[in-house]
């Protein structure tokens, strides 16, 4: 097959920046599916959405995934010619990011796949589907696709943002959306996951049907260097349904900061876990951003990056003063970070005995409480890898 000129959409951003290209859902449009996300995104970097071929604004043309893969660095090229980027993708689009990492690996600084998978649904589901397009058109799948694209609820809160996804369903050309549905069934790169070297993010939405968050950790522990984050109540149009929590995710992933920011969540995620961090980054709004950079920059760029002590050192100043502080949330979450700094039980144990006689005995007394708790928890979960 020849390659498809895929339309892409300019959201903009400073002309100095990193690249990052936006993959799309089947039966969606660059517009509808990442337009609120792609504002915020162009905020840091400069951002491109793509269609798929009969889809928004690229003409029909036939394709598998390779022939979308090719498509999609032909447009690259027009933009930057032979420059890496970055690339996020849901769903279909995800799976364009895998097949890219694979074509062309020197291409991709990073990736970030959101509700996909390595193979995608069975065969014989996609060509059910397909026929029923080229028999009865795409609104013949509206309703179908609504139940698979969100979570409980959402088409009732954001009725415009459904909409605007029905609309570009109802338009997308009916051969083009069966060609996809073949493209899918074609399409396992699960045994190559281990040749992909760029960093990849993985994000499921932990209602979604189409592509569970056990896909998604497929593909996060498969390639060489993932990670995957899980988004309460999502289903399978993350970039919509979470949009904040999609972008925060993407932007961190990238690191667009300082080398101050960089080296402090690097030492966060030493020293809190992956998971704890994520959850916060996806949990940040308009209102905390200022506070979780705040958080990142001073208190873990600054202080913990500092050479001067250790980092069991720093723990055991930092569970000091929580405890004469009566900070129990953040005593509970660094409380286990000791442990990940190298504290056994029996030197928190002591730690907290000093604590006892000069912060006082309620103060200590609520602190073993939660102590034996967090680290019982700790051993039996972390601590027991």
């Amino acid at each position: 097959m020849s390659v498809p000129r895929l339309a892409g959409t300019d959201f903009g951003g400073p002309q100095d920046a990193d690249l990052l290209i936006l993959g799309p859902s089947l039966g969606t449009s660059a517009t509808a599916l990442w337009g609120p996300a792609a504002q915020q995104l162009a905020e840091h970097l400069r951002v491109v959405a793509w269609d798929l071929p009969g889809h928004g604004r690229t003409p029909a043309a036939p394709f598998r995934i390779p022939d979308l893969s090719a498509g999609v660095l032909a447009l690259v090229d027009d933009i930057a010619p032979k420059s890496a980027f970055h690339y996020a993708g849901d769903s279909i689009g995800g799976a364009v990011g895998l097949q890219l990492m694979l074509d062309a690996p020197a291409r991709l600084s990073s990736a970030t796949l959101i509700c996909t998978g390595a193979a995608i649904g069975r065969a014989e589901d996609w060509a059910t589907r397909a026929t029923t397009v080229r028999a009865s058109g795409t609104g013949a799948v509206v309703e179908a696709s609504l139940q698979r694209w969100f979570a409980a609820g959402f088409t009732d809160r954001r009725p415009e943002l459904v909409a605007a996804l029905v609309d570009a369903l109802r338009l997308t050309d009916d051969e083009s959306y069966a060609q996809a549905c073949e493209a899918l069934a074609d399409f396992d790169v699960t045994e190559r996951l281990a040749q992909i070297t760029a960093p990849v993010l993985a994000i499921a939405g932990s209602d979604d049907v189409a592509t569970p968050p056990e896909s998604l950790g497929r593909i996060a522990s498969g390639v060489r260097h993932g990670r995957l984050v899980v988004l309460d109540g999502v289903g399978h149009l993350a970039p919509v349904e979470a949009t904040e929590a999609t972008v925060n995710l993407i932007l961190n992933h990238l690191l667009v900061r300082d080398p101050v920011y960089a080296a402090g969540m690097s030492v966060r995620r030493d020293v809190l876990g992956d998971a704890h961090v994520d959850r916060a980054i996806a949990h940040t709004t308009e209102f905390t951003a200022d506070f979780q950079d705040l958080i990142t920059r001073y208190a873990w760029g600054s202080i913990w990056t500092r050479d001067g002590l250790d980092r069991r050192s720093r723990s055991i100043v930092t569970l000091t003063a929580l405890v004469a502080r009566g900070h129990h949330e953040e005593l509970a979450m660094h409380l286990r970070a000791a442990r990940r700094n190298g504290l056994s039980n029996d030197e928190i144990k002591e730690v907290l005995l000093q604590t006892a006689i000069y912060c006082g005995v309620p103060d200590a007394n609520t602190a073993f409480r939660i102590a034996a708790q967090v680290l019982a928890d700790y051993d039996s979960t972390e601590g027991g890898r």
